[in-house]
């Protein structure tokens, strides 16, 4: 059960070993592309080239969808980035439905994992393979795999490498319940965990109030997606890539921007100023800031 690329891996990797898939759960086709026209998940795409069986329920408690699921007679559920299960399909096989999570649990429960890591400036991640139960990313963990994240790895690289992690670790989960070999440890309790809520509009605001090295992380926590934004002399951008600039042109308010209308765009932070590298203003292309100022006026 999945959707998106971050899937398509993982469901791979269970055919390359030799798993025996019986069916794949996705969601439905969605319009996309100018044309709104219905495309097919990542994951629909990579079963149908496989010959897999797909369904694709708008409902997840659709009678119609738990009969076709229940025939299947599927001995276990692999969960990797889909939506969030009811009971009455993750209780259905024998052996139980696992999901595959982007964080080293019980950090980061929730629906970004990725980008809150690097938001946080955190140096160190995972993946976790755990048992579904009815609180979400609460269930009894199976195997952890540990990742490093660089000083300059964004949401979109950090992803790339947890998804070939994440793959490794859900082919080593399925082998060791086959064989009847498997951990399963409660989640320790701790105090100071950290939350991954689903990103809005609202909550990747860049906020020019916090230092430079905050909002350093941010932006690289939400590049390429959903990009951090702003707004510089009323007009909107997204803001995929900044850096702490060297000079400082004048004193300012945090918010406040310069540019040379040739290079070079700098933002003033609480501490000091940031050199926004890689853009996007609304209605074009993301570019450079050199490539921006060649056709445009900031202020």
């Amino acid at each position: 059960m999945g959707t998106p690329d971050f899937a398509v891996t993982s469901l791979q990797r269970l055919l390359g070993a030799g798993c025996t898939v019986v069916a794949v759960v996705t969601a439905p086709d969605r319009p996309s592309g100018r044309g709104l026209q219905l495309s097919p998940s990542p994951v629909k795409k990579a079963a149908e080239a496989a010959s897999l069986p797909v369904l694709q329920p708008e409902k997840l408690r659709d009678p119609a969808f738990l009969n076709a699921l229940q025939a299947y007679n599927a001995d276990l559920f692999v969960v990797v980035a889909f939506r969030m299960l009811p009971e009455v399909v993750w209780s259905m096989p024998t052996i139980g439905t696992f999901n595959l999570h982007g964080s080293l649990l019980p950090q980061y429960r929730g629906a970004a994992p990725i980008n809150w890591a690097i938001i946080n400036g955190d140096t160190e991640t995972g993946v976790t393979t755990f048992f579904i139960e009815k609180e979400i990313d609460t269930g009894q963990m199976i195997f952890q795999d540990r990742e490093p994240i660089y000083p300059d790895d964004t949401a979109g690289s950090l992803h790339d490498r947890l998804m070939e992690r994440g793959a490794s670790l859900v082919v080593q989960t399925v082998r060791a319940i086959e064989a009847g070999d498997y951990p399963r440890h409660p989640q320790p309790a701790a105090d100071d965990l950290k939350p991954a809520p689903k990103l809005s509009r609202e909550t990747t605001e860049i906020n020019w109030n916090q230092p430079a090295r905050d909002i350093r992380n941010f932006v690289r926590g939400l590049s390429p997606y959903p990009a951090a934004w702003t707004t510089i002399n009323e007009k909107f951008f997204k803001i995929y890539a900044v850096s702490i600039a060297n000079e400082s042109p004048f004193a300012a308010e945090p918010g406040q921007a310069y540019t040379d209308h040739k290079k070079q765009i700098l933002v003033r932070a609480a501490d000091q100023w940031l050199s926004v590298d890689l853009l996007q203003a609304e209605g074009k292309r993301r570019m450079t800031t050199d490539e921006f100022l060649r056709g445009n006026r900031l202020l």
